[in-house]
């Protein structure tokens, strides 16, 4: 049996724990159950309870109304009613169940809502990412199964490659961009979203995956056709000194523009000539709306 916290409560459903413990108080509404320590646990079937009066709370229910509707009022609402357009808290609560309940259908049907009525980047970058951030909050307090966290990034993996191969192929004259993570960072979800921009964005991308050694590189990106190199990196297990990787990269091609991005780089303290880090979203929609025209680095 699995077992949360009501600080895993908190992270799920977007409810902070002083007010689930005033619900639980005065509507009844989950029992925690206590070890022998006296210390409270929710189980998966209070989770998916929580989940179920998250939706509804999200959705503009006051939590009276909700509670007025009993435990199997609720299930039955949630499940045979259609609410009004979801916002994004109520979408990520919908995935967090479907991957509980590894319901690749559900899960589906709430991308499809999103896509259909904002588009693939507004679904992956305030729907998605979101998710994923609090499922691995889940599997890093071992409360959730890694074959949850990989059923739900290879569906959304999926509707992301699915609309990159839609795109029309680019082959701009200015070149090639390279785009990979290092060896040791296995994120491979951001690089193929970064891919889709950049191909949407007019770039010809030489698409190389995660977890990429050095050598596997120069034989590449040597390539008079390749103008441009971008790596991401949210991690750095490997340790290695990130200054001294981009002094290496720099060096071995300074013909080439090298761009990063990633939580990793902020670690980065030194400058080189033909390096730029795009630390924030921003830096990084800019960088991508100047397009190809601009990859060559100027001498």
């Amino acid at each position: 049996m699995q077992k949360f916290t009501i600080r895993d409560i908190e992270n799920m459903c977007d409810i902070k724990a002083h007010t689930l413990r005033i619900w639980e108080q005065r509507y009844n509404l989950v029992a925690p159950k206590r070890k022998e320590s006296t210390h409270r646990f929710y189980d998966e079937n209070d989770l998916k309870k929580m989940l179920q009066i998250a939706y509804l709370y999200h959705s503009g229910w006051k939590i009276s109304k909700i509670a007025s509707l009993g435990e199997a009022g609720i299930e039955a609402f949630v499940n045979n009613h259609n609410l009004p357009l979801p916002n994004h808290a109520v979408s990520i609560i919908q995935l967090v169940n479907a991957a509980i309940d590894f319901d690749d259908k559900r899960f589906n049907r709430v991308i499809d809502e999103v896509i259909s009525n904002e588009g693939l980047e507004a679904c992956i970058i305030q729907v998605a990412f979101p998710f994923l951030q609090r499922i691995g909050l889940l599997w890093i307090t071992n409360n959730i199964i890694p074959a949850q966290e990989h059923f739900s990034t290879y569906l959304i993996q999926h509707r992301i490659i699915a609309a990159t191969e839609s795109l029309s192929p680019n082959i701009h004259p200015k070149g090639d961009i390279v785009l990979y993570t290092p060896d040791g960072e296995h994120h491979e979800l951001p690089l193929l979203f970064l891919c889709y921009m950049l191909k949407k964005h007019g770039w010809r991308t030489l698409y190389f995956g995660s977890n990429v050694k050095w050598q596997h590189l120069e034989t590449v990106i040597q390539k008079a056709s390749v103008t441009a190199v971008y790596l991401h990196m949210v991690t750095n297990f490997t340790r290695f000194d990130i200054d001294d990787y981009f002094e290496e990269l720099c060096k071995a091609f300074p013909a080439k523009r090298i761009v990063a991005s990633g939580t990793a780089i902020h670690a980065a303290q030194r400058n080189f000539t033909n390096l730029e880090l795009l630390k924030t979203n921003a830096s990084i929609y800019k960088f991508l709306a100047l397009g190809p025209t601009l990859a060559v680095r100027k001498s």
